[in-house]
């Protein structure tokens, strides 16, 4: 689980099997809409978990206080 901040002072919340695959994939504008439309991005704050299912969930909970 991963929190990216936008060049617009917002975050985004994501979660990935490999995180330097899905950053380099935010950074270069093909991550999401709504980073493509917010570059650049920086990675704010990161949680690693060996299921990916905790991951998921982990990300639901964040998406809701951010």
């Amino acid at each position: 689980m991963y929190i990216l901040e936008c060049s617009d002072g917002t975050y985004y919340t994501g979660s990935a099997n490999d995180i330097e695959r899905r950053l380099e994939q935010h950074r270069l504008g093909y991550g999401a809409v709504y980073t493509k439309n917010r570059l650049p991005v920086t990675l704010a704050y990161i949680e690693e978990y060996e299921r990916v299912e905790d991951a998921f969930k982990r990300e639901t909970s964040a998406k809701l206080v951010t």
